[in-house]
């Protein structure tokens, strides 16, 4: 399978429901072990990651594919543009949060899905993670800081919460004011 488009609530003329839909839907769990139908999806899921250079993380139901799977780069976010080392990025099957640490910090957040806008949310600075690799092999892990967060924002994706969805500031392009309050005033 080839790389896919990334799904987004709204495109240039206002609310996508049919995307909407799809990014809305709770995810499923792959089966393991791991099937060739899953190593598949998996593969889809790292083509469409790698093949954009502006994406901290994505997660499978971005892509459409309702499916318990997130990557995410685990260093290098200084530079943008395309990952070229395997090392760079990590790949998360069925990831549950097992543990969440610290004092809550707040910071602006955008996402493929909610195009122009951040939003400032409180996310946990330190976690563990009980999950899958990409191989299918088990997995249980901490993740501190930045890393944290982007595995907190790919998790709310597989089950259907986005950042519009917590309540914070909302920042968009003074250009766009008019979309994005006819947008928020319409959807919510």
């Amino acid at each position: 399978m080839s790389p896919k488009r990334v799904l987004a609530l709204w495109n240039d003329e206002g609310e996508d429901k049919k995307d909407t839909s799809i990014l809305r839907k709770k995810s499923v769990e792959l089966p393991v072990p791991l099937d060739k139908e899953s190593r598949e999806i998996i593969q889809t899921l790292i083509d469409s990651f790698l093949e954009r250079g502006d994406a901290s993380g994505l997660a499978a139901p971005q892509i459409g594919i309702n499916k318990r799977i997130i990557v995410f780069r685990n260093k290098g976010f200084e530079g943008k543009g395309k990952i070229k080392n395997s090392d760079d990025f990590e790949v998360l099957v069925n990831p549950r949060i097992t543990q969440a640490r610290g004092e809550m910090v707040t910071m602006p957040e955008g996402c493929l899905s909610c195009p122009e806008i951040q939003v400032e949310i409180s996310r946990f600075p330190e976690i563990k993670v009980r999950a899958l690799n990409a191989k299918g092999e088990k997995i249980n892990k901490r993740y501190l800081d930045y890393v944290a967060r982007v595995i907190q924002h790919e998790n709310d994706h597989l089950d259907g919460k986005l950042i519009v969805d917590y309540g914070g500031n909302i920042y968009y392009p003074k250009s766009k004011q008019q979309f994005f309050e006819k947008l928020f005033n319409d959807t919510r």
